[in-house]
């Protein structure tokens, strides 16, 4: 079964599908249209200038704070770092695959101004039976998905970590550069 994200009629069967029984995940191209089209519009609105909070600026009190454009990079990668916290037992691999397929599905919309890289890379890994490792418990603030999604994120900068599922159905830990290889 082939599952096409298109950020608007994902079904609860098909997250299952994907979830539980493996289903290969494709893009459809009008989502890759939106999402590219978003990626476009931050990128048009940072190269004027314009300050857009927590991607150019800090956060909180220090949202007055402009950040060097040769540093956004690593802005980012540190917000993932400092929201990658938890412990507990790692969430189930069908949790896992739950989680980055209705991700996928979200970004899909167009929303968000990420690159298509990221909706590509997590659209591999499920495909490849690769999953981020993920603590049950931990998460930060009112949302509640800050940390998951934190943990997802690293995988795909080569960080935090990932069990890929082999062929002869063993399961092996893997660093987050390893996972993207």
């Amino acid at each position: 079964m082939t599952v096409t994200l298109d950020g608007k009629s994902l079904t609860v069967a098909e997250t299952v599908a994907v979830a539980r029984r493996d289903a290969t995940v494709t893009v459809a191209d009008g989502a890759r249209e939106r999402v590219r089209a978003a990626r476009e519009r931050v990128e048009d609105v940072t190269a004027a200038g314009e300050p857009v909070y927590g991607l150019n600026t800090g956060f909180g009190e220090l949202v007055d704070t402009r950040i060097p454009a040769d540093r956004v990079r690593d802005l980012q990668t540190n917000l993932l770092r400092s929201h990658a916290a938890g412990g507990g037992d790692d969430l189930p691999r069908e949790l896992v695959r739950a989680t980055m397929v209705t991700r996928v599905n979200a970004l899909a919309k167009g929303y968000s101004g990420v690159r298509e890289a990221v909706v590509d890379h997590l659209v591999a890994l499920l495909n490849a039976g690769v999953h981020p490792v993920v603590p049950s418990r931990g998460s930060l603030g009112a949302s509640g998905d800050l940390a998951p999604l934190a943990h997802l994120a690293l995988v795909l900068v080569g960080e935090g970590e990932a069990d890929l599922e082999r062929d002869d159905g063993g399961v092996e830990r893997l660093d987050g550069e390893a996972a993207l290889a």
